[in-house]
């Protein structure tokens, strides 16, 4: 045998003791098949829509690149208060924006804190509703949106065409359960608390068909339900010299401004 094959045939070798040790690291019987990925989500969905009132203090990072191919992140933060099925108060405060969302189950009012401005419609109905409202004809979507929605499973399983088991994960000191769903649009990962309150600790959103992939994570801490939230009465007070504007009107409120929207590959 040849130096050369000698040299191929120990490399072989090598190569396959630390394929055994990394499969030895992940063994098959820890991870849960698809059908058992799809009814812990469904768990966790049946677990959000049980409850008739939830908060949380949530951190967010959109993640994007320019088209220099530089890969920025903005990162922001803030909290939500939610009574089913139609009281929500949202804020978020970043770099570029400070927010504040207010809905009573017929008006929406959304305030512009660092610019002192804000914009009021008449928007009857659900928290469901208002989420497509929000997305479709203000632009304005919702931090986790999908994950606030009455049945969380059916607004986000139909699409999937693969699932993935990645074992378990700590997000803020809480072991979650890890899985990663595809669908032709997006990809999507989620951490869901183990135990008896299967809430989300962590959501992100990877947008395929997007240059650079852009992702939006949010990770969800200070998680509370039922007679843990402290009482709201969802009603907007509006600011001392507050100027009220249309819904068009109110600058920058999202977590991509302007200055960045002209920068992101593929956009204007």
């Amino acid at each position: 045998m040849t130096y050369v094959a000698l040299k191929l045939k120990k490399s072989v070798k090598v190569w396959a003791a630390v394929l055994a040790m990394a499969a030895l690291a992940c063994p098959p019987a820890a991870r849960a098949d698809e059908a058992q990925a799809r009814a812990l989500f469904k768990a966790m969905s049946d677990y959000l829509a049980a409850q008739k009132a939830l908060s949380y203090e949530y951190d967010s990072t959109l993640e994007i690149v320019t088209k220099e191919k530089q890969k920025l992140g903005l990162a922001s933060s803030g909290t939500v208060t939610l009574n089913r099925p139609d009281k929500i108060r949202v804020t978020r405060s970043g770099g570029f924006a400070n927010v504040e969302l207010v809905f009573d189950g017929k008006m929406l009012s959304l305030l512009g804190k660092n610019v002192n401005k804000y914009v009021q419609a008449d928007v009857p109905g659900t928290v469901d509703q208002l989420v497509d409202v929000l997305r479709d004809k203000l632009h304005r979507p919702l931090p986790g949106a999908d994950l606030l929605m009455s049945d969380v499973y059916q607004q986000l399983m139909p699409q999937v065409v693969n699932v993935k088991d990645l074992g378990s994960g700590v997000i803020h000191g809480t072991e979650c359960d890890h899985f990663a769903f595809r669908t032709r649009e997006v990809d999507w990962q989620i951490w869901i608390a183990q135990g008896d309150r299967p809430y989300p600790c962590r959501y992100a959103i990877t947008s395929t068909k997007v240059t650079g992939w852009p992702q939006y994570t949010i990770d969800i801490r200070a998680w509370k339900a039922g007679a843990e939230v402290a009482s709201d009465d969802f009603s907007f007070k509006v600011p001392t010299g507050a100027i009220k504007l249309k819904p068009s009107d109110l600058p920058d409120v999202d977590e991509l401004p302007g200055m960045f929207r002209r920068k992101v590959g593929g956009g204007k």
